[in-house]
């Protein structure tokens, strides 16, 4: 049996697919099974209750299993909620940590963590930080592990790329969020999903870092984003500071849509050395254009 942390999201459904497609036993576990089971069953998993957040609830959740794959993010990502300790620290390090402990307890022989291009103990960045605690667990836990480190991921059901789908769709022209010149490795997440169901079984070790064939920035890939839908419309281009302030005041909402240090995650750099990888794992990667194209009509 494998146990995916976070199979119900955007990376870890496409995790949980893969799996069950390939005959794999999996079961997923979740804080909250009452909601998330009918997503979780329709996915052709079971559900396991486990909350990263409370570490005794995690021996119970990860019995039994083979392999545990990490591929969890907070509810309301990438806006941090420390009161409800909704934040990177408690979720990609410490979370990760109280999870890898808990399946080297009972067993665990494997344990694959979806962490972040990036990831560094002296990142400016406090994800980077975060992610690089939780890699560090997982080091320390004694387990067979894989730790990949995806850059920018997209897909049907991510929350970045298609935010600009949506406002193509909508309005006249479409916003950006500073110079659109943040250089981007987009990562398609099936491919991402195939590598890290394939890490969960015998194999390589180590960490590898991800990224997709492309290197190009945010303007260029809304540009091949519009070619995909079918017509260009022009891209306007607005200063950080004032989705910043926007989001000052939003991060107070019960579901904050937005907050400054988000503006932050959105508009930085996203690459990756995806050659230790390839050479470890057979992989083919997808280029944008092609990965836009199974989802998005003209």
């Amino acid at each position: 049996m494998i146990v995916v942390a976070g199979g119900s999201g955007f990376i870890g459904a496409a995790v949980v697919r893969r799996l069950v497609r390939d005959g794999a036993e999996v079961a997923v576990m979740t804080a909250h099974p009452d909601r998330s089971r009918p997503r979780i069953e329709s996915l052709g998993a079971r559900v396991v209750q486990g909350d990263v957040l409370d570490a005794g609830s995690l021996d119970r959740a990860v019995a039994g299993a083979q392999a545990v794959i990490q591929a969890l993010t907070f509810p309301t990502f990438p806006v941090q909620r420390p009161r409800k300790r909704f934040t990177f620290e408690e979720f990609d390090h410490l979370g990760t940590e109280r999870l890898s402990l808990a399946a080297a307890r009972n067993g665990v022989t494997r344990f694959v963590f979806c962490s972040g291009a990036g990831a560094a103990p002296d990142a400016p960045k406090v994800w980077f930080r975060a992610k690089w605690g939780g890699e560090e667990a997982v080091r320390a836990s004694g387990m067979e592990h894989v730790v990949l480190r995806p850059s920018w991921v997209y897909g049907p059901e991510d929350r970045a790329l298609n935010t600009f789908v949506a406002f193509h769709r909508l309005l006249p022209f479409v916003p950006v969020i500073g110079d659109g010149h943040q250089r981007l490795q987009p990562v398609f997440v099936d491919d991402v999903a195939t590598a890290l169901a394939g890490a969960a079984a015998p194999g390589p070790t180590g960490t590898f870092e991800m990224g997709g064939p492309d290197v190009m920035d945010m303007d260029q890939i809304l540009a091949v984003m519009m070619d995909v839908r079918g017509k260009r419309k022009p891209l306007v281009h607005f200063p950080p500071a004032l989705p910043k302030l926007a989001g000052f005041f939003l991060q107070l909402l019960p579901k904050p849509p937005l907050s400054p240090e988000a503006v932050d995650f959105a508009t930085g750099d996203a690459l990756a050395d995806t050659g230790p990888l390839l050479a470890a794992f057979p992989l083919r990667l997808t280029p944008l254009r092609e990965g836009l194209a199974t989802y998005l009509r003209r």
